[in-house]
């Protein structure tokens, strides 16, 4: 890429960069004139999820003159996006569940349970809320600032800083410490991954969704700092700070690292799949197909182009391997060599043809 299109790229990531703060300002601002207590995080996380995909799909069309920014983004509908989404799922409730095994063996967990059916009917609204709020971050820091700061630098430097200013993003929350600071940044880098892995955002949005809605819902603990999403199951994690996180939860401990850091590898190992696949696309469209047997290139010839073969060829009988010589060109049959499967005649009595071209074969 040249050193004008990396700088407008640079330049298009400062103003995504930008347009994210306004955008955070205008949603809370918004949202509170709309509703109050857990509508309020409803109404502030889909105002600032649609803020994100109307404004980068905006900048994407004026800046890239993408025909297709929301798909540019990441988020284009495919067939195997449930799929990689399920397969996120998978991976961010893994991790959760490796994290509170963690602190009941090496500590202890008490657990509280709420029954009323005002707080049953909280737990739709919290799960809408956790699944809105991880795709707008995912869109955030994942989807148009870091392919612009990728086409700028490239994307192991972009995840580096898209994953300080994630968890930058993350450091007023209640409770904060060194530790969150490192478990959101390694999260930051699992998914990057998960998107470069993939080309989209279905995988690490399944990731950031199923743990945060495992952490709060499912488990009870506090999530970031907050317990606010834990209508039915309430969790306290006894134990030192370095096993529990105290009151931001796991993601301010120590497992928390450890189990962020081993998610890493396992995505990688998770998604080998598509990996395989986006090489097979690739070789598709360039026109070379793989042997089956090893990694050696065979160029690809289309069904419907007959195959040239240059004059003086051999052409091989259809009924066996051996090779079969062209007929030469308005010569008798009698005057032609006996073919391979043909006894040779005899010789003839009667003189030549006084028009044959050539000597009779004996």
């Amino acid at each position: 890429m040249s050193t004008r299109r990396r700088i407008v790229s640079l330049a298009w990531f400062v103003i995504a960069l930008v347009y994210y703060i306004v955008a955070r300002g205008i949603a809370s601002v918004s949202a509170s004139g709309l509703a109050s207590g857990h509508w309020f995080d409803f109404a502030d996380r889909a105002i600032l999820l649609f803020l994100f995909i109307v404004g980068f799909a905006a900048m994407g069309y004026a800046g890239q003159k993408q025909f297709h920014p929301v798909v540019a983004m990441g988020l284009g509908f495919r067939p195997g996006g449930r799929r990689e989404f399920a397969l996120g799922a998978a991976i961010g409730w893994t991790g959760v569940a490796v994290c509170a095994l963690i602190i009941a063996v090496f500590g202890a967990m008490v657990v509280f349970f709420y029954t009323g059916w005002r707080q049953f009917a909280l737990i739709p609204l919290d799960l809408a809320i956790l699944l809105i709020a991880s795709l707008a971050e995912e869109v955030a820091f994942r989807g148009y600032p870091f392919q612009r700061l990728s086409e700028a630098t490239n994307p192991f430097f972009a995840m580096l800083v898209l994953s300080g200013l994630y968890a930058l993003a993350h450091i007023t929350n209640p409770g904060s410490s060194p530790a969150s600071f490192l478990v959101v940044m390694f999260a930051g880098w699992l998914l990057t991954i998960a998107y470069l892995r993939t080309r989209a955002l279905w995988l690490g949005w399944g990731i950031h969704f199923a743990w945060n809605a495992s952490m709060a819902v499912l488990f009870g603990l506090p999530l970031s700092g907050t317990t606010r999403f834990s209508p039915v199951i309430t969790s306290t994690a006894i134990g030192s700070t370095w096993l529990t996180g105290y009151n931001y939860g796991p993601e301010g401990s120590a497992v928390g690292i450890v189990v962020m850091l081993a998610l890493i590898p396992l995505t990688f190992w998770a998604t080998r799949i598509f990996s395989v696949q986006r090489s097979a696309i690739s070789d598709q469209e360039t026109g070379v197909q793989r042997s089956a047997v090893g990694d050696q290139q065979v160029s690809s010839v289309p069904a419907s182009q007959p195959i040239i073969e240059p004059e003086n060829s051999v052409q091989r009988s259809p009924v066996s391997d051996q090779e079969v010589s062209e007929p030469a060109s308005e010569q008798p049959a009698d005057e032609q060599g006996a073919g391979p499967n043909q006894e040779p005649e005899p010789p003839q009595a009667e003189p030549r043809s006084p028009h044959g071209n050539g000597e009779q074969s004996a």
